[in-house]
């Protein structure tokens, strides 16, 4: 058995780019983890992930040219199905010794199998060669393959479409150390040859080790074949071409240009000035989503009229290469321009009416039936949070106009941004302009929330809306499925709650969003349903926020209405947790809780204070008198905190309660009694949380 590098390469035509760099890592994760399935591969071998916009590949250092050999245990029969009354080998043992070429079954152990004796045979498989386990691997790494969209395309040498891939595939080269793996996919054999770059290299060339390959195709090849070591070096270069600019990129941006080029050189262009006139956001947009080029800005944030774009040649010469670059981005920023000055000519206000020609759901309206909706939560939401209702209902009615502007609809992308801008050429309040931007905030995961009282009204409402009626036509999300954003929507109203601290019971808003839609008949009340999936949203916030599994559960498992505070909660918690006595109250409080699960019905209306017997139920009772008052101010203050460190005062007569009291006395009388004791300290320990989650 020897040990080499191994390095499999498919190469076919170009690749969809903003699918290269995870169909890259997927093929050599899942041919790694084939062969280590198969123990050619050893725990921690150097592997090396490469893809281009033509390859895909991966070199796997260590691999083994045989797996090794491996004993086995066999359970063949019961002994009672392999014997017959006279102790000889019924047909059924028979055929399994024949199956395994075994002359009789003297070689067989018996064993129990932990229900009864049963015969097992031993031995050992001998090891298959890497070409076995490297076809097995291969061909389910690529049926694992996460692509987009598959292509039938005809094989070498047939006229059929009988071969399906996510582009059609020219070669494949498989080679450990030296020597060739005879494998086959995808109607080709593999070999030593690879393709260099489509145009500054020769396109057949051999490569003579597997060590060798990256280096040969640097080398000889044009290509950079390591998609992270392509990013860096494009990286850099943008960098050092910016010459002290700020770099205007976005991780898909730059990956999308990764899987474009396979030799890459970056070059500086520029534009008219006079287009700086329009919405950086509009060029910005333009430059990236249409050029794939990237932007620069000054030390102030402005856009400059320099852009850089990355090519897949590095000619002498670069002139002709800027400018058709420029020439064509000319075109499109004259495009942008015209959409911006014909939108101006046209009121947000007077499109408003247009909304009502756009279909939003066929079982909840049209655009303008919406924003009717948004309006109405908006403007009750307003006068709870003390934002101005005027000026909320006149961002919410605006907040979808700018969808049937020219520059939207271009760029689905800027709505709101463009409705901003639209909205102050119009001479609106800058408060409005701001909401109608702020409405879609948080638009992903970190992003910035909505800043003023008007801008938080109509985004919850924003929010709501869609909440409310998607979840009242059974349009949930299921699975990885969340056609309308819902699970982003849930998660902006949680986020909008706890970090601008806004007093709005969640259940009281659920209902609110439900009211919008009564004269909608498909609209069915889902009020618990919503209210349920936005609390499991919130308990996935809570856990990025670093709270644990039993934490979350004590504060969020009886569904606080005020979420605003749960994260002050959970912050008591914490400090509770590192408390001595923490345990142990925790531990007392599930015993109060499992008690009253059983009993509660049994408990007196109040406690009779005549009616305690004992010395420790007494000096419990007068330990939660004075507790109770104290903890219910700590909580109106929302010293969560102070509240919980007050009760752990309470752990040595709780202790000695326990020790000395039977709270299930004979007595029914004694026995309500203590079980409404019981109901009244629970009431108080779980003031803040129920601490009884804590137990472990």
């Amino acid at each position: 058995m020897t040990s080499a590098t191994l390095v499999v390469e498919v190469v076919a035509e170009e690749l969809p780019p903003k699918a290269l760099k995870k169909l890259g890592e997927a093929f050599a994760e899942a041919l790694v983890a084939g062969l280590r399935a198969r123990d050619f591969v050893a725990a921690g071998a150097n592997v090396s992930a490469y893809a281009t916009p033509r390859r895909l590949a991966v070199a796997i250092a260590n691999v083994r040219s045989t797996s090794p050999d491996k004993p086995y245990k066999q359970k063949l029969l019961p002994v009672s199905i392999a014997y017959d009354a006279a102790g000889q080998p019924t047909p059924a043992l028979q055929k399994k010794l024949a199956a395994l070429g075994l002359p009789d079954a003297t070689s067989l152990k018996r064993e129990s199998d932990g229900k009864a004796d049963a015969l097992f045979h031993e031995g050992t498989a001998p090891g298959v060669a890497l070409a076995e386990g490297l076809q097995a691997a291969l061909d389910a790494s690529i049926a694992q393959l996460p692509i987009p969209k598959v292509m039938s395309y005809s094989g070498p040498g047939s006229y059929f479409n009988d071969e399906k891939f996510v582009r059609p595939v020219h070669s494949l080269l498989a080679l450990h150390g030296s020597d060739i793996v005879q494998i086959n996919t995808l109607g080709l054999t593999a070999g030593r040859i690879t393709a260099g770059h489509r145009f500054l290299s020769r396109q057949n060339i051999a490569v003579a080790t597997a060590d060798a390959y990256e280096e040969t195709l640097r080398a000889e090849g044009k290509v950079v074949a390591s998609f992270s070591d392509r990013r860096a070096q494009i990286v850099s270069a943008l960098e050092e071409a910016a010459d002290g600019a700020a770099l205007i990129m976005t991780d898909a941006l730059l990956d999308e240009v990764t899987a474009l080029v396979e030799w890459p050189a970056v070059f500086a262009g520029t534009f008219d000035a006079a287009f700086l006139a329009v919405p950086q956001e509009c060029l910005i947009l333009t430059m990236q989503a249409n050029q794939r080029y990237f932007a620069l800005a000054d030390d102030s944030g402005r856009l400059t009229n320099r852009f850089l774009l990355v090519a897949n040649l590095d000619p002498a010469d670069s002139s002709a290469i800027v400018q058709g670059n420029e020439r064509v981005l000319r075109a499109r920023l004259s495009d942008a321009r015209f959409f911006f000055d014909q939108d101006r000519k046209t009121t947000l206000e007077s499109r408003v009416d247009r909304l009502r020609s756009i279909v939003f759901h066929n079982k909840l309206g049209t655009q303008a039936d919406r924003m009717e909706r948004v309006r109405f939560l908006a403007k009750r939401i307003a006068t709870k949070i003390g934002a101005d209702p005027a000026a909320t209902d006149r961002a919410a009615q605006l907040a979808k106009a700018d969808l049937v502007t020219e520059m939207v609809g271009e760029f689905p992308e800027l709505q709101g941004v463009m409705g901003r801008y639209y909205a102050q050429h119009d001479g609106e309040p800058a408060v409005v302009a701001d909401a109608i931007a702020q409405h879609y905030w948080p638009r992903f995961a970190g992003d910035a929330l909505p800043e003023a009282p008007v801008a938080h009204a109509v985004a919850l409402a924003d929010k709501l809306e869609i909440l409310a009626g998607m979840f009242g036509i059974g349009e949930v999300p299921t699975g990885d499925k969340d056609r309308y954003g819902l699970r982003r929507a849930a998660l902006g109203v949680i986020r909008i709650l706890i970090e601008k601290r806004l007093a709005l019971p969640l259940p009281a808003l659920v209902s609110l969003g439900f009211d919008a839609f009564d004269s909608v008949p498909s609209v069915k009340k889902a009020g618990p349903e919503l209210t349920s999936f936005i609390y499991e949203r919130l308990r996935g916030y809570l856990r990025e926020q670093g709270y644990t599994a039993n934490q979350i559960a004590a504060v969020v498992d009886d569904a606080p209405a005020d979420i605003h505070l749960v994260p002050a909660r959970l912050a008591a918690v914490q400090s509770f947790e590192a408390l001595p006595e923490s345990s142990a109250l925790a531990a007392a409080n599930k015993r109060i809780v499992n008690i009253l699960r059983k009993s509660l019905s049994e408990a007196a209306p109040a406690v009779d204070r005549s009616r305690l017997e004992n010395g420790a139920e007494h000096d419990l009772w007068l330990a939660f008198q004075k507790l109770e008052p104290a903890v219910d101010a700590d909580c109106g203050r929302g010293d969560f905190a102070s509240a919980l460190k007050a009760l752990a005062t309470a752990k040595p007569a709780v202790d000695r309660f326990f020790d000395d009291v039977l709270v299930m006395a004979d007595d029914p009388a004694i026995r309500a009694n203590r079980l409404a004791l019981l109901r009244g300290i629970a009431t108080t320990m779980n003031r803040v949380a129920d601490i009884s989650k804590l137990a472990v």
